[in-house]
């Protein structure tokens, strides 16, 4: 594996140059999705009787829902 790795940045470096923006673009969104715990995750933060920080009362229901 080491050995591999070694050869690419050697022997390969223009190519590994050139594949890195879609290495970084594929780990945020590997990040973005997992790290959320999917999608449906950005709401609910542990709001209990509380706003979930997006504006509103806690009176109102669903004042702080954006969808």
């Amino acid at each position: 594996m080491i050995g591999s790795v070694i050869y690419l940045l050697t022997n390969h470096w223009v190519h590994v140059l050139d594949s890195l923006p879609y290495v970084f673009g594929a780990a945020m969104l590997v990040m973005h999705l997992f790290g959320h715990g999917g999608h449906g995750g950005h709401s609910g933060h542990g709001a209990s009787g509380r706003t979930s920080g997006h504006g509103g009362r806690p009176d109102q229901e669903g004042a702080g829902d954006v969808r």
